[in-house]
């Protein structure tokens, strides 16, 4: 288990270190052009940068609807089940139990 730890931190460390190195490789000025001859001038790497986090906000929303129905949904069987399923008896009522032990001869 060690290893497979130490063997994650070092594949999570080399891919810290490849976008590192690309980063500051990628520093030089870019011109992004929007709608309406609109135009945005940023270094590359921020760009970059902000169409990632871009992405990953509209995929969060994207995956937050559908986990927030099924956990409605999930609430609403729960509370169907309780009313459909009888509850237990109370101790006192319910018979003892008996072990299952062979009779002897």
């Amino acid at each position: 288990m060690a290893a497979l730890r130490f063997l994650s931190f070092v594949g999570w460390l080399a891919v810290f270190a490849v976008v590192l190195v690309l980063a500051i490789k990628n520093t030089e000025p870019a011109t992004l052009h929007l709608w309406f001859d609109r135009t945005w001038q940023a270094p590359l790497v921020f760009i970059v940068a902000a169409s990632f986090a871009a992405g990953a906000v509209c995929g969060a929303i994207a995956c937050f609807l559908p986990i927030a129905r099924q956990r409605r949904r999930i609430g609403a069987l729960e509370r169907e089940l309780k009313v459909r399923e009888p509850a237990p008896p109370p101790a006192e009522l319910r018979p003892a139990a008996v072990p299952d032990v062979p009779s002897l001869p």
